[in-house]
């Protein structure tokens, strides 16, 4: 075990978008540069294997060995670094042990997971402990759900600078993509599905669209929320469900919760996939409302699900080829309106598969971001999103360094 005290370290390193983002910090910071990093998990052989695939460039990369369930060699790894970035899913199997370990020991983290109803419990279980401490915990730093939270504060900035005030209400439309599900994204998946069957309360919690917000925190507007096959008239196209809505619009209402209430107290928030115009549009709609609900569905039911994670669905560790994460990409769009029916909209798009290489982009920088440039004495310690904490910073590291682009669109 290293000894060397670091800027960050990177556990779960072994995974597959471990792999990914360790390939990613190697190729942006190199060894011992602007970032100083180390790997980690819970074999000293595949740790050995990573480190040689990734060439003689990784040789003085500093190796960790440590369990996720072994809190002393959890507490021994913090010890070390500034912050963790953990690849370790799904989190609400594998991830409180190391949650509790930064919150108390004041070591930031960050992660990569959208488990609402596991977010919900660290908040309530480590916040106290975190602020205390000292610990700047962001969860939801890939796919889901920088996009979209970073995408709204984008959004906003653009809004406050053109019209003096926040935009009320914005949606969310995934225009176009290109990439899989990652195993461990499935995984989670299904097991909301399967706690959420056997859970009324769960269910309630999940259909709240301010669970992850503080406590008594209350919007006074219903929330829209596309369900179905929907025809929107600001694109002119016909709406999908997305499946990651669930947890972004819930990180984009803490964001707005967290700043007191930024983009208003009667924000407004959702998201949805164009599915195109016209009748074939519309039955697109329709075909991928069904899918989905046909896949929560059989996720619930124990022996379907096992169909599903025996010939169906990726498993954890297991992706798509370098190619086809390069050959990737995604295309959202945001429309925003203030209060007295001005519009404004942007875009985000990633220039790799959303689930795998752009996540691992995206992660690597709110890694760094969370090591190198979040003042311990400006920030205080507790569970943060990404817009809340990173703001502007993340964005210029996402432009620079990420293939991540936000603009207006006109």
């Amino acid at each position: 075990m290293s000894e060397q005290r670091v800027d960050l370290i990177v556990f779960g390193a072994t995974s597959f978008v471990g792999q990914i983002l360790t390939r990613y910090l190697l190729e942006t910071f190199g060894v011992g540069d602007s970032l100083n990093w180390a790997i980690a998990g819970r074999s000293e052989g595949k740790l050995q294997n990573l480190k040689t695939d990734l060439g003689m460039a990784a040789v003085d990369v500093p190796m960790i060995v440590a369990d996720a369930s072994d809190e002393d060699a959890l507490k021994a790894m913090c010890s070390q670094t500034r912050a963790v970035v953990s690849t370790v899913g799904p989190y609400a199997l594998y991830g409180e042990p190391l949650v509790r370990t930064c919150a108390a020991l004041g070591t930031d983290y960050c992660d990569l997971t959208g488990e609402v109803q596991w977010i919900r419990q660290m908040i309530e279980r480590y916040q106290e402990q975190a602020r205390k401490s000292g610990a700047r915990i962001v969860h939801c730093c890939g796919f889901d759900s920088i996009p979209s939270d970073m995408g709204v504060h984008f959004l906003q900035q653009q809004s406050m600078a053109s019209y003096g005030e926040a935009c009320r209400t914005v949606s969310m439309r995934v225009k176009a993509a290109r990439g899989e599900f990652s195993g461990g994204t499935v995984a989670s998946l299904m097991n909301v599905a399967r706690e959420a069957a056997a859970s009324p309360s769960l269910r309630k919690e999940l259909a709240n669209p301010f669970s992850l917000c503080p406590p008594g925190y209350k919007s006074s507007r219903r929330q829209p929320n596309v369900k179905s096959a929907e025809y929107d008239e600001d694109f002119r196209v016909w709406l999908a469900p997305f499946v990651m809505a669930a947890i972004n619009t819930r990180i984009v209402h803490r964001t707005n919760a967290l700043r007191d209430d930024a983009y208003g107290r009667d924000f407004a928030y959702d998201e949805a996939m164009m599915t195109g115009r016209g009748l074939k549009g519309r039955m697109a709609a329709y075909g991928i409302t069904a899918a989905m609900g046909g896949f929560l569905v059989a996720s619930a039911i124990r022996p379907s699900r096992w169909v599903l994670e025996q010939f169906v669905v990726p498993k954890p560790g297991e992706g798509p080829s370098a190619n086809a994460q390069e050959e990737g990409f995604y295309d959202l769009r945001f429309i925003g309106k203030t209060a007295d029916g001005r519009t404004l909209r942007t875009r985000v798009t990633g220039d790799r598969d959303p689930g795998y290489g752009s996540t691992g982009k995206m992660l690597g920088q709110a890694a760094a971001c969370l090591a190198l440039d979040i003042d311990k004495e400006a920030v205080a310690g507790g569970f943060w999103t990404p817009a809340s904490i990173f703001g502007d910073r993340l964005i210029e590291r996402l432009q620079m360094h990420a293939g991540v682009t936000f603009g207006l669109v006109d």
